[in-house]
């Protein structure tokens, strides 16, 4: 009798040791391999894509550790993007980073950033790579300096022609013909999060393999929650729209306002708890701060993969043709009955 239940003991050791040594082996890219169900050369490309996006979040993380222990990392640079807004260091340095690490990669052509006026071409890749990289390097840069949550938001995109006048035109397509997009979060651990049009999935950095390893399959967001996240310091700048939807709040029990300003925090703790994050437009600006291509539609196509939805108040943000390559949109997005409510006030006060 004892030994049967030795036996039992073992057999169960061995497989919480296999179910163990699994997840420890479900790395960034294999499962994108493990997604896509093939290992055809275009399976390969995404995930060698994808992989080069973790490497430029490890490094980014990596710098991010350390940033209070080394001089000449925080602070600003004193100067001015093509947004009109003051450049951190931390801005510079993890622009950099996506550059350096995909110049090597052979597969993009292109990169696309908030911080640039131009897209950057890497004429050595042009003969072969395929694909064009789009991202804010980093998100919530007002953060860097106390040491709150950061975060990096990209998107893959098939170049499409040669984009021989070097207008990147082919890019003014709407969000739906992005093959991968997704965002990395720096906080307590280092945490990246994607979709290939196959469902969202995260992974969390551990530090001892160096490798980004599967923490949550097919997330799906609640179709309600309880968090309003939106910076309501802007109050007197908005509609009247959306300022009755925040009073409309304020008087109704069950809502949580939380907002960190850094919008990948705020949209991941929506991903994974339900609830609505806005930027709206304000009078001046209705097109509101969030660049489309580099910010909004990336963040869309995570959330309407898990679930949710994500609109200007009026179009879906999927469904919004860029004019331009640093174009803004207002955003409202989360969990399909907090974003119907936002709306129902946009178009019927109430």
């Amino acid at each position: 009798m004892a030994q049967a239940s030795e036996s039992l003991d073992l057999s169960i050791n061995d497989n919480v040791t296999d179910h163990a040594l699994d997840r420890d082996c479900t790395t960034l890219s294999r499962h994108v391999l493990q997604q896509l169900q093939s290992f055809s050369p275009e399976a390969q490309d995404l995930s060698a894509l994808m992989n080069r996006i973790g490497l430029a979040g490890k490094l980014v993380a990596r710098r991010l550790s350390r940033a209070g222990l080394m001089e000449g990392v925080l602070g600003f640079t004193g100067e001015v993007n093509v947004q009109g807004e003051s450049v951190k260091k931390m801005d510079v340095y993890a622009n950099d980073v996506f550059i350096s690490v995909f110049k090597q990669s052979g597969l993009v052509c292109r990169l696309a950033s908030e911080e640039m006026e131009k897209p950057y071409y890497i004429p050595e890749n042009c003969p072969i790579g395929r694909y064009t990289l789009l991202y804010d390097p980093i998100d919530g840069s007002s953060n860097t300096d106390t040491n709150l949550s950061l975060g990096s938001i990209f998107s893959i995109r098939k170049q499409e022609g040669d984009d021989v006048d070097g207008t990147a035109s082919d890019l003014f397509a709407p969000g739906r013909n992005q093959i991968a997009a997704g965002y990395i979060l720096y906080g307590p651990s280092t945490m990246l999060v994607y979709t290939i049009g196959r469902g969202v999935h995260s992974f969390t950095l551990d530090p001892s393999l160096g490798e980004f390893i599967l923490t949550e399959e097919n997330i799906k967001i609640p179709n309600h929650g309880s968090v309003y996240s939106v910076n309501e310091g802007n109050f007197w700048q908005w509609d009247e729209s959306i300022r009755e939807y925040i009073r409309y709040v304020h008087r109704t029990e069950g809502y949580i306002a939380r907002y960190s300003g850094a919008m990948v925090s705020d949209i991941h703790r929506v991903l994974l708890q339900g609830g609505v994050f806005l930027y709206p437009g304000t009078l001046q600006n209705p097109e509101g701060k969030l660049r489309l291509l580099y910010e909004t539609a990336p963040l869309a196509f995570v959330i309407e993969q898990a679930g949710g939805r994500a609109t200007t108040g009026n179009i879906e943000i999927l469904d919004v043709v860029a004019k331009k390559l640093h174009q803004r949109t207002p955003l409202i997005i989360g969990s399909t009955q907090d974003v119907a409510k936002v709306e129902s006030f946009i178009q019927n006060g109430h």
